[in-house]
């Protein structure tokens, strides 16, 4: 369908400010570099402006937003509550009331029948809040004291508060400009805690605090001084020790309190080195260590506890070359594995009594399986997480003596949905250099026909080792309603077929990435799936940068494409060591200040090569607060397509000015920008209600 923009309101027209920018007696000129400011009122105008053509562009979808907006949150059961966990005495879960935007955490004493107690209520603390959000929340040893992390701004820069659980009142300790992140020490009153450098959002030290004092007075008891790692803190499920971890693109360092002694002595675990990654938990006098030393796909060793370092790792688990050691879980008798082979999710169980081990079955062709919440260790039960494309998120119980799984819940979606309607499958495309990459794809069975003129969703992330698992959602039954097919192209820079995927999607080899899902289009057309004219893309932050990659590479293979918090000024933004992340992410992109690098990052950051030629329809989405991708790259970059594109194609860019990278928060807020992208592709497939 032939869609050009309208003349409803004047496309924004940036002012132009010339920055050189030289580099390896190279030059660039940036004209929208002044964009990066966010107390500049032009910039703010500027923003404003977007917004306003958007909704000028977008008004004839109007109605159908809304309708899709109903439709999603009519599948979603307003008053749902997790399935409970048993911790410390209590059954601890999270409950939505009908209308809250947020959870409440709630427990019930030593039985499910007794009395409900609520621990935190989120739709209380956010009354007058344009943004909420609780990251983590913990629990005191004793039970009667509860920490919780809460952001205002969507910056991800937390405040840590204190309530008292028998008296129902908040303390007065509050802990600002923190990470978030945070343990109790076994005293009840000692809490360790990182924070981040206030401009990179580097988190680079752990303080310890005493509840009843200030924070002026905490004490520093650990400062990472190298400013590609990050440090976080955990504790071991046995409760026993506290660790604080610096961390890496591709290594780590663990050291260890115990955690009945919070003044005590650290102790470090083994010595950071170069390609080292390892993590750690505690079983029966030993460490368990989850590692990469000589061992790609991972490997698990144990150490003891009073001498711990590599030379006296004796292996538990040996490296496979096939199968990806993700985690563990350990129990009084059972240890379960986390896997990854073939590119899907396993969980396999091994009795340590009589040294016999299996999987827990699956039957279908493409899914997920995790590990779910297991903090009891005196117990044969492991409780886990499933879900696929066509089977809604379950929670189920698993007896590992006898092999039988209970089904604890399964997520309710509302209006009608029977998963008999829909199909997933798994097809497997094959990349220019031969190399086979997996995709997911699900549709509405009475809907599609192999012929080519469905319309298709194509998403991606490939970066970070991530792995973009298919999964299910109930609001992307609006799309599959009406005759669209998703596929999830699972490229190289992921790891779903192992580290080695992760390896050859990164630094040097980043053009395989983007390479693989340009394959993975030209798949689906091929085979049927879909057409060009009727192919859409999607992905946010690096699956952003990945947008305008195969944008500048293939423009034609694309009718549409959705570019979420995308990452696409990559030159600029990793030359400058003074904004979040840049530092801790050399060893994923490389650094800049190596030509080799800056030479092979501007070959293919969207940004410094957008030429003047024709472009697929394009959303931007952005948020005026996001930490991990600054506001100014998508706008300069939908200020330099504005300039230099030669076709009225649409270009909008919405810019959400009170979130971060995360968008709007709330269960319902959220979808009603989903509810836009979604009638903005549907819009452009044709598809009006």
């Amino acid at each position: 369908m032939n869609i050009a923009e309208t003349n409803l309101l004047n496309k924004p027209k940036a002012l132009k400010i010339a920055k050189n920018l030289s580099m390896h007696q190279h030059s660039r000129v940036d004209h929208y570099y002044w964009m990066n400011d966010r107390s500049n009122s032009d910039v703010i105008n500027y923003l404003n402006e977007e917004n306003q053509y958007l909704d000028a562009q977008l008004a004839d979808t109007i109605g159908l937003q809304e309708k899709l907006f109903l439709e999603m949150k009519g599948r979603i059961k307003e008053d749902d509550e997790s399935v409970p966990y048993f911790k410390d005495g209590f059954y601890y879960y999270t409950k939505y009331i009908k209308g809250g935007e947020y959870p409440v955490f709630c427990r019930k004493k030593e039985s499910l029948e007794a009395e409900e107690e609520i621990i935190l209520d989120q739709n209380l603390l956010a009354e007058d809040c344009d943004y909420f959000n609780v990251s983590a929340v913990g629990v005191a040893p004793n039970q009667n004291l509860l920490a919780f992390a809460q952001d205002i701004i969507g910056r991800r820069i937390y405040s840590l508060r204190f309530k008292d659980l028998k008296t129902g009142e908040f303390l007065p300790d509050e802990i600002i400009e923190v990470t978030g992140n945070f343990v109790w020490a076994n005293d009840n009153r000692t809490l360790f805690y990182s924070k981040q450098d206030q401009d990179t959002l580097r988190s680079y030290q752990i303080y310890k605090h005493i509840l009843g004092t200030p924070q002026v007075e905490d004490e520093l008891v650990y400062e990472e001084k190298d400013d590609t790692f990050t440090t976080f803190v955990s504790k071991s499920k046995s409760k026993q020790y506290i660790f604080f971890c610096s961390q890496s693109t591709v290594s780590s360092e663990y050291r260890f309190l115990d955690a009945n002694e919070p003044h005590g002595h650290i102790h470090l675990i083994q010595k950071r080195k170069r390609d080292l990654e390892y993590e750690v938990e505690h079983f029966n006098g030993h460490f368990l260590i989850l590692n990469n030393h000589q061992a790609i796909n991972f490997k698990l060793d144990k150490a003891p506890v009073d001498n711990p370092a590599m030379e006296n790792w004796v292996e538990i688990i040996p490296h496979r070359e096939e199968v990806l050691l993700e985690g563990f879980e350990v129990f009084k008798n059972h240890l379960v594995l986390e896997e990854r082979f073939n590119g899907l999710s396993r969980i396999q169980i091994r009795n340590m009594r009589n040294a016999s081990n299996h999987f827990i079955e699956i039957n279908e062709e493409t899914y997920t399986i995790w590990i779910g919440h297991n903090p009891e260790f005196d117990t044969h039960i492991l409780r886990f997480g499933y879900n696929s494309l066509t089977t809604p998120a379950s929670t189920f119980d698993y007896d590992m003596e006898s092999r039988e799984k209970y089904l604890l819940k399964q997520q309710e979606v509302l209006g009608g949905f029977d998963p008999a309607e829909y199909e997933s499958k798994r097809e497997w495309a094959i990349a220019k250099d031969g190399t086979k990459v997996p995709i997911s794809i699900v549709y509405k069975k009475d809907l599609f026909n192999q012929n080519g003129q469905n319309p298709l969703l194509q998403y991606a992330y490939g970066s970070y080792g991530f792995s973009t698992d298919p999964v299910f959602s109930s609001s992307r039954l609006s799309l599959l309603d009406r005759g669209f097919v998703f596929a999830i192209a699972h490229i190289r820079g992921g790891q779903e077929m192992g580290r080695n995927w992760y390896e050859e999607g990164k630094m040097l080899k980043k053009i395989n990435t983007f390479l693989d899902f340009i394959d993975c289009s030209e798949f689906l057309i091929d085979s049927g799936y879909t057409s060009s004219d009727r192919l859409y893309a999607m992905g946010g932050s690096a699956g952003g940068l990945l947008m305008g990659a195969v944008m500048n590479m293939r423009p034609e293979l694309y009718h549409g494409i959705i570019a979420a918090v995308p990452f696409v000024d990559v030159v600029t933004t990793m030359l400058d060591e003074s904004i979040p992340l840049t530092t801790g992410e050399f060893d994923e992109w490389g650094n800049p200040k190596n030509k080799e690098f800056y030479d092979y990052m501007l070959s293919y950051s969207p940004y410094d090569n957008i030429e003047a030629k024709a472009y697929p329809h394009l959303l931007i989405t952005s948020g005026l607060h996001d930490s991990q991708v600054q506001y100014w790259e998508p706008t300069k970059w939908a200020a330099k397509l504005r300039e230099l594109k030669t076709d009225d194609n649409l270009l909008l860019l919405y810019t959400n000015m009170e979130a971060g990278h995360g968008g709007a928060s709330g269960r319902f807020n959220s979808l009603k920008e989903l509810a836009m992208e979604y009638a903005f592709i549907l819009k452009l497939a044709g598809i009006r209600n």
